[in-house]
């Protein structure tokens, strides 16, 4: 069955290319990007691991781990690795999960049960529902579900947007708008009544509609 927001997000064991680890203990009290690939050795993935490897950092500001999975057992993780280092100019500084019982694949919805055998068998269009990407809050709640296609490119810029308007909204009562960027403009939540939000905005707000309350950023305004 999928996931989707607001499930807790399974827990598992896993072997990684960092070691073993439990998923939810590794999570700890922070965020997680867990992110799948179909097989090892795929053209797109390659690029999506090199720039994750890249905006490690904006991650790890943000207090967001990040964490891939493949299919493919641990030693081609490894030589995958070596490729994606020598043509993206950044090896993944981050665990790869071996998912080679496709068991994590299936408790995310990733795969359908009946999914079997060797899976160095399949080819990754076999695979290519292992395209995902799900944001996992300290609560171990999903809070986001993206789902790509074997030929698109990730957009990991805009997961690190989304990622920032849900810490924003986690710590405020706020929502953000279309096309939002850090810095910009907010909306008072709709669970926010008129009255509470004159305590929380005592400078007024504007609002084209009663339910369209807009304010400036809390850390900016």
């Amino acid at each position: 069955m999928s996931l989707t927001i607001g499930d807790t997000a399974p827990d598992f064991h896993a072997q990684t290319t960092e070691g073993p680890l439990n998923f939810h203990d590794w999570i700890g009290d922070g965020w997680a990007v867990l992110f799948s690939h179909p097989r090892d050795f795929t053209p797109v993935c390659t690029t999506e691991l090199g720039y994750m490897a890249r905006i490690k950092p904006e991650f790890d500001r943000r207090n967001v781990k990040i964490i891939g999975l493949s299919v493919d057992p641990l030693d081609n993780h490894t030589a995958w690795a070596a490729d994606i280092a020598d043509t993206q100019g950044a090896a993944p500084n981050y665990p790869m999960i071996s998912d080679s019982d496709y068991t994590i694949a299936k408790a995310y919805g990733m795969l359908p049960a009946e999914t079997a055998g060797d899976p160095t068998s399949h080819t990754p269009a076999q695979l290519a529902t292992l395209r995902n990407v799900f944001v996992i809050g300290p609560d171990k709640t999903i809070k986001l579900v993206l789902i790509y296609p074997m030929t698109t490119g990730r957009n990991f810029d805009e997961v690190l947007r989304v990622i920032d308007s849900l810490q924003l909204t986690a710590a405020h009562q706020v929502a953000t708008p279309a096309q939002w960027t850090p810095g910009a403009d907010v909306i008072i939540a709709g669970s926010v009544t008129d009255e509470q939000a004159r305590d929380l905005y005592p400078e007024g707000w504007h609002a084209p509609r009663p339910y369209l309350r807009i304010v400036p950023h809390p850390a900016f305004g």
